[in-house]
């Protein structure tokens, strides 16, 4: 066992790739339901700004075939450059393998469309050609079947990559609730993209620790039976 693979996420360990979260690419995605994917990108993108985790966003060929990079995830890093590319690998882009080397961490968070060709290719390519260490997040990158994501999920891991997920990564860069200076930013992160476990969270917060409601809304009227 490669003792490096033992050592927690941390936001001082490792840095964070998208590739080719695009339109054309998301339509082709049978793994996941599409929204949900896009929840989970999103969730995982605004984990990395809460954590100041450096990000590298990678695209192909978006004129002509996949189109812009979805709003929601560029609205996060709204300075970040875009590494366009005509390589379905995005290790064969030079601008790809600098951006990374430049943030000098070995473990790189991995997001991406397809399972089996874009993720699988470069995660391949960034072990064997400079020993990265590749974690992909399997509920925010998808593939054309479940089959097809599956299976290169499979492959990857014979390889050595490990597989997390999204809410994984993210507590794992909280790791402790006694870390306040991310602990709100967090909270509101899990209320927004984290399903019934925020629904729980903002149960906690209003029924039990009789916290406000985070939305304003209109008056509530008391029960008026009918005659």
């Amino acid at each position: 066992m490669n003792k490096q693979k033992l050592e927690v996420l941390t936001p001082k360990n490792c840095q964070l790739i998208f590739i080719d979260q695009q339109p054309q690419m998301a339509f082709g995605v049978q793994s996941i339901d599409r929204q949900t994917l896009k929840n989970n990108v999103v969730g995982l993108a605004k984990a990395a700004k809460i954590f100041n985790i450096p990000t590298t966003i990678t695209t192909v060929e978006s004129q002509s075939f996949s189109g812009y990079t979805y709003p929601e995830l560029l609205g996060v890093f709204p300075e970040a450059p875009i590494l366009e590319r005509s390589s379905m690998n995005s290790w064969d882009d030079q601008k790809v393998r600098d951006a990374l080397a430049s943030n000098g961490r070995k473990k790189v968070v991995v997001s991406g469309l397809w399972t089996e060709v874009c993720n699988c290719t470069f995660a391949l390519s960034a072990m064997h050609d400079a020993d990265y260490e590749i974690y992909m997040v399997a509920d925010a990158s998808g593939g054309t079947s479940v089959a097809a994501h599956d299976y290169a999920m499979e492959r990857m891991v014979q390889a050595g990559v490990v597989p997390v997920t999204w809410q994984q990564v993210l507590l794992e860069w909280q790791r402790d609730w006694a870390h306040r200076d991310t602990y709100d930013a967090v909270m509101e992160l899990v209320k927004e993209h984290s399903g019934a476990y925020g629904m729980g969270v903002d149960y906690a917060y209003t029924m039990v620790h009789k916290a406000p409601e985070r939305v304003k809304h209109g008056e509530t009227l008391d029960p008026k039976p009918a005659k």
